[in-house]
């Protein structure tokens, strides 16, 4: 078992890279330019055109901003807004640009007027606020909200942040200004599901209350670790452009927000830990409804796994008639498939499961409170929320397969399916599509049950993505006629097709400039339309990207011994297994036994045709070699603290048989490169427009 780097590793379970940790140049096999998000900070893009101007303003035309109850509620309840302590963490670095309701319908030209508004309710989550007596939520300090709930002994904690430091100064701010109760201890926390934004900071509740106990879902630990280690090194990078994390300073034309809350905590120290659940609820399909008293508070949970998150639930509190959601709804509609990448989630049980929501407590409830957004009070209001959001997914499910069962492919699919909205759905707020967009969901869902592939030969065995490039170019005419034409269209304000065609002209000319301007201008031109916050991000750091390079910084750090020593060693193994090349292992095959005493697990590893496989087994049987080795050394290893040659020498490993395989498997392996290209990067000295980021 050869070295494996941690920051990969660890990534997989984030929503974003931890790519400051690592230096680029070491993994970098192009001679590219790479610009510190230090220089990003007072980055300026270039004016919206008339042809984004006159779409913001036809699409601002559509809109209710009369409709302000989502900034009452954001007020409701306030009990002390952040100091610079807390804003540190993440007001800070939009605070410069949004002002809340004073600005919630005055969107620049350069940002979508849905998504600005989005924006500046997401602003005003900004401190400690009661939800009802004995119930308070800490907003605005992180991705997610944390909730404390009175109980006996003292409290209980809902969902714990992303970041250990934010949950720390969560805490302190809490118990300062909470109006009683403020000496009691922490009794448990919960864990709603098993994204890193709502247990990432448990260490730091432990570290303080160390007889915490915490309690989570179904098979929450094995799901907020492996959920995507296998794909993690790509869905790092892709994260990191969704998020817009290195995009710098919020401003009116870069990163304006994140959809759920306006980004995510950021800090030098700040850390993803997780502390394991000392008892896991039952599966859904066993007891969908789990009813616990913990510290004389009654919870009902149900189980919703597969719906937003792989391992989740939700939870009604009969004696405060209030309903945690979770994250199965917020102020907009979420993600069936998300950007970064993750697999596609269910969108007919997720509406389902918010119906079941409806049918248990929709007669009773008067508080809704959940992860994201601020929470929604009285009956009246909480059950057609309920029913518009269980409608919403409803529609993307029904609406796409009837498009589909019609003879409808993927692409159109997606174009199509806003045009298909309801105006019940298109005029509320909060089913608009700030994180998951109509059109990728609907695209996600035919995925779902159809795949990607639409039937039409043409797109059944299409030549890579450069080779295609190079070819289209030719048919444009070459780079300079092919420029005109595209340049054509972008002038006719037609940025979709512009696009598209720029990316085929500057991947096949690669120092052809006014292609290269053209294209990062097109692709800004399209953020500053979009409504979806990811679509927004995406489209700035592809601009960012073709114009500079790729920056290296700016993205959340993860790194976290508590990630790694939750790994199974099965786990690790299998991500070792995705970094062999295949054809330079064949024909050296070998076995390996793997025992750790500690833990009192042993495995088999065949290498086979190129193929590293391994199973976890009760009795060994002969092999080219036997490693010996504690769990604990493994996790140094992965920390890179140790390798396993000196593990070997100091005694901590002892290896029997040959010592070829390790070398086999070291040599056979790769590191995966945690900045790789996504979009056509310029050479180092051909940048354009690199002013904007100065």
């Amino acid at each position: 078992m050869n070295r494996i780097l941690v920051a990969t590793l660890v990534s997989a379970t984030t929503i974003s890279a931890q790519a400051a940790q690592h230096e680029h140049a070491e993994h970098h096999h192009h001679d590219h330019e790479h610009v510190n998000s230090s220089q990003l900070m007072k980055g300026k893009g270039k004016a919206a055109t008339p042809h984004t101007i006159k779409a913001n303003s036809e699409f601002t035309k559509t809109l209710n901003f009369n409709d302000i109850e989502v900034f009452k509620n954001n007020e409701r309840g306030l009990i002390k807004t952040f100091d610079e302590q807390q804003s540190r963490h993440l007001h800070h670095r939009f605070d410069s640009l949004h002002t809340g309701l004073k600005s919630h319908n005055l969107a620049p030209d350069t940002v979508n007027s849905s998504l600005w508004r989005q924006a500046q309710a997401n602003f005003a989550a900004n401190g400690l606020y009661e939800v009802k007596q004995d119930i308070y939520q800490v907003r605005g300090i992180d991705l997610a909200s944390t909730t404390f709930i009175r109980s006996d002994s003292g409290w209980i904690v809902y969902d714990v942040l992303m970041h250990d430091k934010a949950m720390s100064d969560a805490m302190d701010f809490f118990f300062k200004h909470v109006p009683q109760g403020g000496d009691k201890p922490i009794i448990a926390m919960l864990y709603s599901h098993s994204h890193v934004d709502h247990f990432g900071g448990s260490r730091a509740v432990l570290e303080r209350f160390p007889d915490v106990k915490a309690y989570a879902p179904h098979e929450f630990l094995s799901e907020a670790i492996s959920e995507n280690v296998l794909a993690g090194n790509a869905m790092s990078r892709r994260g990191n452009i969704q998020y817009g994390a290195t995009l710098g300073q919020a401003s009116a034309t870069g990163a304006v927000d994140a959809a759920l809350a306006n980004g995510f905590s950021a800090g030098p120290s700040h850390m993803v830990t997780l502390v394991p659940p000392h008892e896991t609820f039952p599966a859904g399909d066993i007891e969908k409804f789990h009813e616990r008293h913990i510290d004389g508070v009654q919870f009902v949970f149900m189980d919703t796994a597969g719906t937003e998150a792989p391992s989740g639930n939700v939870a009604y509190l009969p004696e405060h008639q209030t309903l945690w959601t979770g994250e199965m709804v917020y102020q907009g509609m979420h993600n069936i498939y998300t950007l970064r990448g993750a697999k596609v989630r269910d969108a007919l049980k997720w509406s389902k499961d918010i119906n079941e929501m409806i049918n248990a407590w929709g007669g009773d409830v008067e508080y809704l409170m959940g992860s994201h957004s601020a929470p929604i009070w009285d009956n009246t209001n909480i059950v057609p929320y309920l029913e518009a959001q269980r409608d919403n997914y409803g529609f993307i499910h029904n609406q796409t397969l009837r498009l589909a069962n019609s003879g409808m492919g993927i692409q159109d699919i997606g174009a199509k399916i806003d045009a298909e909205l309801p105006d019940s759905l298109r005029k509320l707020w909060h089913t608009n599509g700030y994180h998951g967009t109509y059109s990728h969901n609907a695209r996600a869902v035919y995925n779902m049950y159809l795949g990607y592939f639409d039937m039409n030969p043409a797109n059944l065995n299409r030549l890579s993505v450069n080779e295609e490039a190079n070819l289209f170019t030719q048919a444009y005419g070459g780079c300079q006629a092919g420029y005109k034409t595209a340049k054509q269209h972008f002038d006719n304000g037609n940025y979709r097709f512009a696009g598209v065609m720029l990316d085929h002209i500057v991947r096949a000319c690669n120092d052809f400039s006014p292609a290269r301007m053209l294209l990062a201008d097109n692709w800004e031109q399209q953020g500053y339309q979009a409504e979806g916050a990811g679509w927004r991000n995406t489209f700035l750091t592809g601009a960012q990207e073709v114009r500079i390079g790729t920056v290296t910084t700016g993205s959340a750090k993860t790194a976290s011994v508590d990630m790694l020593a939750n790994m199974t060693v099965g786990q690790i193994l299998d991500y070792t297994a995705i970094r062999v090349v295949a054809n330079q292992a064949d024909g050296n095959d070998f076995s390996i036994n793997i025992v750790l005493p500690d833990i009192n697990e042993k495995y088999r590893v065949d290498m086979r045709h190129g193929n590293l496989s391994n199973i976890k087994v009760k009795t060994l049987r002969d092999a080219d070699a036997t490693l010996t080795i504690d769990r604990s050394s493994v996790t140094k290893m992965m920390l890179g603290e140790a390798s396993i040659e000196s593990l070997i020498k100091a005694g901590s490993a002892t290896l029997e048989g040959s010592k070829k395989p390790l070398k086999t498997l070291k040599n056979a392996t790769v590191e995966f490169d945690p900045f790789f290209e996504v979009m056509p990067r310029p050479d180092s000295g051909k940048e354009v427009d690199k002013t904007i980021y100065q």
